[in-house]
């Protein structure tokens, strides 16, 4: 019998079944397609062994005057600058506190009681002590994380020590209490019941449901310095001549401030005449957060927003949708979503400055996070479907659409981020599964091919600068990797294995017509870039009676159905096995590929499969 090149289809499909799918790819992870032909994806690999604290949610990369590559790190309890593979705390300070003998210790015990008046902390924020004298044989000094129960005193909280106290005391002095701003959340935690919303919302004594916010920061350049904050808090500055080891400071403290929005939701600077803008913020002369309105700071001047016939300083109020929701900087203007449209602001001068016009009605935004922009056309996941803006808002044909969907954990919506992989033409989602509270799973929109795939993944936060060599990500062991740096795993102290596979949808003879069978496969796959002596992948194909019957157990008919490839030569060709030996009946089968070692990367081509007809039954 001839043999018959097995051609699929690029992309995945699971808008439909396995069977209508024929001819196609219906699973993978960790996979891309490269001219239409499936290949394993690059590893990753840890910038340093530094760590940060918190669940990171934010990177931003900026190169200075000095020519230090920076990374701007948010997280849910500090903020870093990353430089040369370490972490510098510039979490800003929200207050200075002078004490006298505020510590209490216990003989024995590493538990030290703090006492504070001045209140506005929260358990697990940060305060570092200096100035303190000895107690119960201990010295306070440095930070500290704090912890308060419902148990505790109105005005007390507690720390743990380096070592244990040699006698109950009380004392420590003169002390300065340095407070970090309150930490945030690191994922949405419901709230039901009473507190759980506004004043008078929901039926006496019941009250509604909410959800407790992520902390996400934005970030920022104006020029070498940074501008950053996060959700419903302050604008902070952080100045580059200052070096990597200073903390941010308010933006309002700043000389000639004027008018500083004292909260807001997100950040962003144009890339036009440079303005500093606010999304859903405080009006001037008020401090109460309106979810719908943008301010903008004078141009060129982040510290003066406050409107005047000499300036350009201004706002404005969103009409559709109840809140913004994100916005990103465009080719020639600035894009800004609610949470049901979309606005293009273009700078049109002075007296009127920045115009909103709607370009997008009844849309929907997954998160703060869910957009990704490339190529002049901006990506984003909505609630149920995915959409692009080129110019023209629509929704994006997604080939996997209900595969990602209905399997989505919609309480966690907030945690969802985008980025871009501009190497290989694609488009980023991370989010949540159904069971998970952390994100576990990724979908990728390939928008050279306009095809789609997907995997598993526990990434927080992604970046495609264009100004460092490998997209960035950030992880939930509190570092940040290089991706599409080798071929393994390298985010721990040694390399493990990335196991990565696609199978294929059903496919037959003559529309299944009549039974199969397959005694042997002629592979062609390329071990290109491993580093592994004989890199293997394994084959495996499984056979099915109908659709519906399940795959055919045993799997086999008195033999095998997968067998390895090995790489044997690479000079003066790649030299791989020739040939895989199989006896597999069905009247439909289907093929997986993967490899699960160190070492390996590959791309399958067409392989050929020996196939005859053998009846009916």
């Amino acid at each position: 019998m001839p043999l018959s090149k097995l051609e699929l289809k690029p992309g995945v499909n699971r808008e439909g079944t396995r069977y209508t799918n024929e001819g196609g790819w219906y699973d993978c992870d960790k996979i891309r397609f490269r001219q239409s032909t499936p290949e394993k994806i690059g590893g990753w690999t840890r910038i340093s062994t530094a760590t940060f604290s918190g669940v990171c949610r934010s990177l931003w990369n900026w190169v200075t005057l000095g020519g230090q590559n920076l990374i701007g790190v948010g997280t849910h309890l500090k903020f870093y600058i990353e430089n040369v593979g370490a972490y510098n705390d510039i979490t800003p300070i929200r207050a200075t506190v002078s004490l006298t003998n505020p510590f209490a210790t216990t003989s024995g015990s590493a538990t030290v009681t703090v006492t504070d008046a001045a209140l506005g902390y929260t358990s697990g924020d940060y305060v570092t002590f200096s100035g303190a004298s000895a107690v119960g044989g201990l010295t306070i000094d440095g930070e500290y994380e704090l912890t308060r129960t419902v148990t505790s005193a109105a005005n007390t909280y507690t720390i743990t020590a380096a070592s244990t106290a040699s006698s109950t005391a009380s004392g420590g002095g003169s002390v300065s209490a340095a407070y970090q701003i309150n930490i945030g959340s690191p994922f949405a935690v419901p709230i039901e019941g009473w507190g759980a919303s506004s004043w008078g919302q929901g039926t006496w004594g019941v009250g509604e449901s909410s959800t407790t916010k992520i902390r996400f920061w934005s970030q920022s350049n104006f020029g070498e310095d940074l501008i950053f904050g996060h959700g419903e808090g302050s604008i902070y500055y952080w100045d580059a001549t200052n070096g990597v080891g200073t903390r941010g400071v308010l933006l309002s403290s700043l000389s000639g401030a004027s008018d500083v929005p004292t909260v807001q939701n997100i950040i962003l600077v144009s890339d036009i005449n440079r303005f500093v803008f606010c999304f859903g913020t405080n009006p001037v002369g008020d401090t109460t957060l309106d979810p719908t309105l943008l301010r903008w700071s004078d141009q060129e001047n982040a510290v003066d927003w406050t409107p005047s016939a000499t300036n350009q300083a201004g706002s404005l109020r969103l009409s559709r949708g109840t809140k913004i929701v994100t916005a990103s900087q465009a080719r020639q203007e600035v894009l800004v979503w609610t949470d049901s449209s979309l606005y293009s602001l273009q700078y049109v001068g002075a007296p009127v400055v920045w115009t909103a016009s709607l370009v997008g009605e009844n849309v929907s935004i997954s998160s703060q996070s869910a957009v990704a922009y490339a190529n002049g056309v901006a990506y984003w996941m909505g609630k149920d479907k995915f959409y692009k803006y080129d110019g023209r808002t629509q929704p994006l044909q997604c080939d996997v659409r209900k595969y990602v969907f209905n399997d989505f954990n919609t309480s966690q919506y907030t945690q969802v981020f985008a980025g871009t992989n501009e190497s290989f033409h694609e488009i980023w989602w991370f989010y949540c599964s159904t069971s998970a509270t952390n994100i576990d799973k990724y979908v990728i929109y390939n928008y050279l091919e306009d095809i789609w795939y997907f995997g598993t993944l526990a990434r927080t936060a992604w970046l495609d600068s264009g100004l460092r060599d490998s997209p960035l990500a950030a992880t939930y062991s509190y570092n940040l990797v290089d991706h599409e740096d080798g071929i393994d795993d390298n985010q721990g102290s040694s390399a493990a294995a990335i196991n990565a596979y696609a199978v294929s949808s059903e496919f037959d003879l003559d529309d299944g017509h009549k039974y199969m069978f397959v005694n042997r496969v002629i592979p062609d796959i390329s071990f290109d870039g491993s580093t592994a002596d004989n890199p293997v992948a394994t084959l495996t194909l499984s056979p099915l009676a109908n659709p519906g019957a399940g795959y055919t157990s045993p799997t086999s008919t008195g033999g095998v159905n997968n067998a390895t490839v090995t790489r044997t030569a690479t000079s003066p060709v790649e030299v791989f096995t020739e040939q895989l030996d199989v006896r597999v009946r069905g009247r439909q089968l289907s093929m997986r590929v993967e490899s699960d070692a160190t070492g390996v990367a590959w791309q399958l081509g067409s392989p050929r499969l020996d196939m005859r007809p053998d009846g009916r039954r």
